[in-house]
């Protein structure tokens, strides 16, 4: 029919590699390989050049890998070729990609529960140089800017392009080879874009002057890019506000805070693992394993990214000093995840494909040595670590941004107040619009190298006289940083939870300690070490997540709640004396029955009394509890006598209902169990609400009978 031997043996050779692919799972390099190697016989650089004798050897060798693999002889009757590609379409839905893709994009069985097959006509753009293939995005999929962005081949099929095979010709050329195609294909891109009120990312062939379009599709843009085309069709009257607000994820939202990764030179770099994404953001530099080593480089103003197994309050300082943080163990609860999230310093943990030889100074992800002092990238947004320094992109802010989050203030229904632990953390959590602070985590004021040495001198007090010294100074340090954050965000409600984990996280790993004990056993100095280590082997617990944490601590050490509570009036005080609206409430971690919130509210009127006696105040600090624990919930109607406000603590309560440890289930079975699907998501991720979900309806359905305009609060990853 076309008289055209060279394209349709170049159609041939095209057909049995996509088929040897898709149908008998062969690897691409396999024909690829046969490929390079003709086009160097024949002394030519692009697959369009290869004569008909060429293409006829290649059909050839191609079969030989087919028969070589799929063990049978590649199949000639049409027929035949049909059932088998139908039957790989289907195959292929339970293929790793897909179930991969379905898995990151929430797609459920309730959402999509198999594929179906097109069998369509095909068209080619290999017919010769009126013809051509390429791809088009209607809008700049990285800034959003209204203008046509892709690429096109002559003389080429869709994969090509695709694959990479060839590097395309910009889109905006097209009008000048092609005048009436590139018409066409510019109508076709206004009409897809007004029908489907998205930007769209299209698919097209031209077969000897006549254009068709293949396809099309949402395309996938950029943070900066969603954020700019939404205000843009809200103006074109394409879409409305709400529509607007909704096509933009939070995550990816969330991105725009934090530098992130130069997508015009990521392909440049090498992935060497994937972990859990635990604190957004792309940080490059030096790689540290050595926590002390980190502080002295950062110090020096040597970027680095700290490497460990897991992480400990004690490493803390570090953490200040280094760009980022990978760690091989540990979920998205885990220390390392937590602390950096609360610095915004990007983070990875749970990389189970990092080794790590502390001795030794390296590590290994993927068969790949990487040793103290080489160079890596890491994205805590998709949980992947590149090798090298690859550039970022700053943070921007732009005018878009901000009409965005002005349109979602108007529709709104819950108010969103920030998780913040430092000055800084509340100064910038209100310049991004906060409306307060719903959890000031008090243990993180201790975080600080300074501060730390002072905490565990408070643990490792052997007198009552001794802890209380110890406490005036963290009384002070905390004082501050109330006055700093309180003043922050003025006229606004700041949660403050007083102390909630275990004193054991605040001393150094036993393991470590006697480490250290035995290599500096004939060290004079090195009985302090051992008083510690005997302290750590005290405090350790079983199960510390259900130990002596909390409201528990709080009771059997009450100096160091009453310490807090004192902090809080103290910092109160000095700031309504500066005529400031300071508005602190006061949060009981892990509480799961009235007579303990009844304690610590003893404590809270005893503190209060006092404080209003000697600075003729009346201080309105009011007082609540988390709902964390599975009892508390089912009681609200007790604990709502005492309390002026509930908040969930859904990542606890959610371990509590379950059963589940988090860092466990997240780098043990949960994987398999969305992989079987026995659970849709991750139920840290989304709120359970046939367990969870019930319950915290029970607990404030039961509270808000006794209080009806009871407050209620949620805080936690979901």
């Amino acid at each position: 029919k076309t008289n055209n031997s060279r394209f349709a043996w170049d159609s041939y050779r095209r057909f049995i590699q996509l088929f040897g692919k898709v149908v008998f799972n062969i690897d691409d390099q396999n024909f690829d390989n046969i490929l390079d190697s003709a086009k160097k016989t024949q002394g030519v650089v692009d697959d369009s050049q290869l004569n008909v004798d060429s293409l006829k050897k290649i059909v050839l060798d191609y079969k030989q890998i087919c028969e070589k693999y799929a063990k049978r002889k590649f199949p000639t009757n049409p027929n035949e070729q049909l059932q088998l590609a139908i039957e790989a379409v289907f195959k292929s839905w339970m293929g790793e990609r897909a179930v991969v893709y379905r898995e990151k994009n929430n797609i459920t069985k309730s959402v999509a529960n198999g594929t179906a097959v097109n069998i369509v006509t095909m068209v080619f753009g290999n017919m010769g140089n009126d013809s051509a293939t390429g791809v088009v995005f209607t809008r700049n999929g990285h800034d959003g800017t209204k203008e046509l962005e892709g690429e096109y081949l002559l003389n080429a099929q869709g994969e090509d392009v695709v694959a990479g095979v060839r590097t395309g010709k910009d889109i905006l050329t097209l009008q000048d080879e092609m005048p009436k195609s590139y018409s066409e294909l510019n109508n076709a891109c206004k009409k897809l874009e007004k029908h489907f009120r998205e930007p769209q990312d299209i698919e097209f062939t031209i077969e000897q002057g006549k254009f068709y379009l293949l396809q099309t599709r949402t395309a996938k843009m950029s943070a900066a890019a969603l954020i700019k085309t939404s205000v843009d069709m809200v103006k074109e009257k394409l879409i409305d506000k709400n529509k607007a607000i909704t096509r933009i994820p939070a995550q990816q939202l969330e991105a725009l805070l934090h530098k992130t990764i130069d997508q015009n030179r990521i392909k440049e770099y090498k992935q060497l693992a994937k972990g859990i994404a635990a604190s957004p953001g792309a940080a490059s530099g030096i790689v540290v394993f050595d926590v002390k080593k980190a502080i002295s480089m950062g110090e020096s103003n040597t970027k680095v990214i700290l490497i460990r197994k897991e992480t400990k309050p004690e490493d803390v300082p570090a953490f200040f000093s280094s760009e980022g943080i990978l760690t091989s163990q540990g979920g998205k609860s885990s220390h390392a995840a937590i602390v950096s999230r609360g610095m915004g310093k990007p983070c990875i943990v749970g990389c189970t494909e990092l080794k790590i030889d502390y001795d030794n100074k390296k590590c290994e992800m993927n068969g790949v040595l990487v040793a103290e002092g080489d160079s890596v990238t890491i994205d805590g947004s998709t949980g992947i670590v590149y090798s090298g320094n690859i550039p970022t992109v700053e943070p921007q802010v732009t005018a878009d941004f901000k009409t965005v989050l002005s349109w979602a203030q108007k529709i709104k229904r819950l108010g969103i107040r920030a998780n913040a632990d430092t000055p800084d953390a509340a100064k910038l959590a209100r310049k991004y619009g906060a409306e307060g602070i719903g959890l000031c985590r008090t243990e993180r004021m201790f975080n600080a190298d300074d501060r730390l040495n002072i905490f565990v001198d408070m643990i490792m007090s052997t007198s009552e006289n001794q802890r209380k010294d110890v406490l005036k100074k963290l009384e002070e340090l905390q004082k501050n940083d109330f006055t700093e954050i309180l003043k922050a965000m003025e006229g606004y409600k700041v949660t403050i939870r007083l102390l909630d984990p275990p004193l054991h996280e605040f001393l150094p790993n036993p393991e470590e300690l006697l480490d250290k004990i035995y290599k500096n056993k004939n060290d004079p100095n090195i009985s302090e070490t051992r008083k510690v280590l005997d302290r750590a082997k005290e405090l350790a617990e079983i199960n510390p997540m259900m130990g002596h944490r909390g409201v528990r601590l709080g009771i059997t050490y009450p100096d160091i709640y009453e310490m807090q509570i004192r902090a809080i009036f103290e910092a109160t005080a000095e700031l309504v004396k500066k005529k400031v609206d300071a508005k602190p409430q006061i949060m009981v971690p892990q509480i799961g029955s009235i007579e303990e919130l009844d304690h610590i509210k003893s404590i809270y009127d005893n503190v209060k009394s006092m404080m209003e006696k000697r600075y003729k105040i009346k201080f309105k600090i009011n007082f609540g509890t988390m709902l964390e624990v599975v009892r508390a919930c089912l009681t609200s109607n007790e604990l709502v006598k005492t309390a002026e406000f509930f908040s969930f603590g859904t990542n606890d309560l959610t371990q509590a209902v379950f059963s589940f440890s988090r860092e466990d289930a997240e780098n043990k079975f949960l994987p398999e169990y969305m992989e079987k699907e026995l659970l849709e998501t991750s139920p840290f991720q989304s709120i359970d609400e046939n367990g969870v979900g019930n319950l915290m309806e029970i607990a404030i359905a039961q509270g808000r009978k006794i209080k009806k305009n009871l407050e209620i609060g949620i805080c936690g990853e979901h």
